[in-house]
């Protein structure tokens, strides 16, 4: 039985703490269960460049993180029966679509598996709308594909949430953020997470930096392209982190996300609490579209059903990558895995951004190298 020892905590610890000596960002939190139990919980370094101490409670912006909160509820209606995964999109959302047209032709499916074909639009670049739902919805009717249904993989890094946000408002009567909270967080005892911040709460998140390109021998080319200082800038604002954003602004702690990938590990249930059925989490963490190129970040990728899954080179689930491996990635060296074969719940979270791809994945594959070779020790 995998197990971490004292001796392979206190390594842990050091690579954890070289990351912060080194500046990479200014606070980070790392946790990890085993066999669903936990039997990590760093915090280190500060909230912000001026910040006080960053804790095990200190709350983060989890970026795209967010999609597989959003994405199980979605996943635990389709349970109920209320959808299933090849129904059209305009099955349950007439607007979003004219009948016979190419859109029509998108499914629950295309959209868990960012093969919808509309990766990126106008809306993109209107953030100031963004916490306005009924501005969502527009703008989702109105966007056109940018590839064919089914055929491209291509990353939506927005339009995910906001399409499988609608669709639970649409299955559900209730708002994602809401649904969410109800169904996802509290039951699973995820007390420091939500997506947005609630009108009452107070913004007590850390604050983001974004730090300058480290120099190269070349620029890879990939990721979103987003400048780190303006991504940092866009969620410090305040009305960006208490908007509904269900692709973008989950906040919460590395605790609380490895506690939701032991969940998923141990095949949907922890203490308890079953979230989805055991098919369910094993249909969702297969690979159900993979690309050399994918159509947004330009490098390779593999998608199962609200989750990336492992086994690619240089990917964020480590030199001992497999395929059954699952999980996602946020901005600014952020990953939450679950691996079902040893039953571990991974996360890391930080709160420096640098220029995304390369960076990221090389220093969070190897905290995720230094988990996996202490528990196969």
């Amino acid at each position: 039985m995998p197990r971490i020892t004292d001796s392979d905590r206190q390594r842990l610890r050091e690579a954890f703490d070289r990351q912060l000596d080194a500046g990479l960002h200014h606070g980070a939190q790392l946790a990890v269960y085993v066999d669903g139990d936990p039997v990590v919980d760093f915090a280190g370094g500060t909230t912000g460049p001026d910040g006080g101490e960053t804790t095990t409670d200190t709350r983060h912006v989890v970026f795209s993180c967010t999609k597989p909160y959003a994405g199980v509820g979605l996943h635990q209606l389709i349970e109920d029966g209320e959808a299933d995964y090849d129904d059209p999109v305009v099955d349950h959302w007439p607007e979003f679509a004219e009948e016979g047209t190419q859109k029509a032709d998108i499914t629950i499916r295309h959209v868990l598996s960012h093969t919808a074909g509309i990766p990126y639009g106008e809306f993109d670049d209107q953030a100031e709308q963004w916490g306005d739902w009924d501005a969502v919805v527009r703008a989702m009717e109105d966007i056109e594909p940018v590839f064919e249904p089914g055929e491209q993989p291509a990353y939506h890094s927005v339009n995910y949430g906001w399409l499988v946000g609608e669709l639970v408002r649409r299955l559900s009567g209730q708002h994602v953020d809401e649904y969410v909270a109800e169904n996802v967080f509290e039951p699973l005892g995820m007390d420091r997470t939500s997506i947005g911040l609630g009108p009452d709460e107070d913004d007590d998140v850390a604050t983001l930096s974004g730090f300058e390109v480290f120099d190269r021998c070349r620029d890879p080319g990939e990721g979103l392209g987003d400048p780190a200082s303006e991504s940092a800038a866009a969620f410090n604002n305040e009305a960006i982190r208490r908007a509904v954003i269900p692709a973008a602004n989950g906040i919460g702690t590395a605790g609380d996300m490895a506690r939701f990938y032991a969940c998923m590990a141990n095949g949907g249930e922890l203490d308890g609490t079953r979230l989805l059925d055991e098919a369910t989490v094993d249909l969702a963490t297969t690979t159900h579209a993979e690309t050399e190129s994918d159509g947004a970040l330009s490098r390779p990728a593999r998608y199962g059903l609200g989750f990336w899954t492992g086994g690619l080179a240089n990917d964020m689930f480590g030199s001992l990558s497999r395929e059954r491996m699952f999980g996602h990635a946020g901005l600014g060296s952020i990953f939450g895995w679950g691996d079902p074969e040893l039953n571990v719940g991974f996360a890391y979270v930080t709160n420096g951004i640098r220029e995304e791809s390369w960076e990221h994945a090389a220093r969070v594959a190897g905290l995720s190298d230094a988990v996996r070779l202490a528990l196969l020790e």
